[in-house]
């Protein structure tokens, strides 16, 4: 059985006339371009903790085959903005598991597509602990309500935007949960 005991966050943007480069330099910025990546889906592990980037970055070795929920977006239209968002939502109870989102935009600011990710996040932890909500109302609205269930512990995200080349290069954001076993 694998499950991840560590995680991190990262992100970044790379710009390049091909697309697959600029994806490429995007990971380079995030730090885990060296990695064989495998994308999973959005379960934060229970008891699983988080560590800084630079932690995580010194525990993995090139080619290592790592986990990841991964948001990423890409343009080559000039000025465009691109985002790419991962949200958090965790669990009061450290033997439940959490939610991550990814969330890819385009003209959305980094704050709006990094609120949106955790909202996402924090609506399916949410449903899953059984804490009734209007789905209609605004984030912080309903943010306030989860934070008060006494069930939701934290939550958070990582975004990263970028405003498209002017010349039309491929410009490539993303935002990464790195899991470590």
């Amino acid at each position: 059985m694998v499950v991840p005991t560590k995680v991190f966050f990262t992100r970044g943007v790379g710009v390049h006339k091909d697309r697959l480069a600029s994806f490429e330099l995007a990971l380079r910025q995030a730090g885990i371009e060296r990695c064989n990546l495998v994308y999973v889906s959005s379960i934060f592990p229970p008891k699983a903790k988080e560590i800084q980037r630079a932690e995580g970055l010194a525990e993995i070795q090139p080619g290592q085959i790592v986990y990841t929920v991964m948001a990423r977006n890409d343009t080559n239209e000039p000025n465009r903005i691109v985002s790419s968002a991962i949200g958090l939502a965790l669990p009061q109870e450290p033997e439940a598991y959490g939610y991550l989102s990814e969330h890819h935009a385009f003209g959305e600011s980094e704050e709006i597509s990094g609120e949106y990710a955790e909202d996402l996040a924090a609506t399916m932890l949410a449903t899953t602990l059984g804490i009734e909500f209007d789905p209609d109302c605004a984030w912080q609205e309903r943010e306030q309500i989860y934070k008060a269930s006494g069930k939701i512990f934290e939550t958070k995200h990582i975004c990263q935007a970028a405003q498209g080349d002017r010349n039309g290069l491929w410009t490539t954001v993303i935002a990464a949960a790195v899991f470590i076993i």
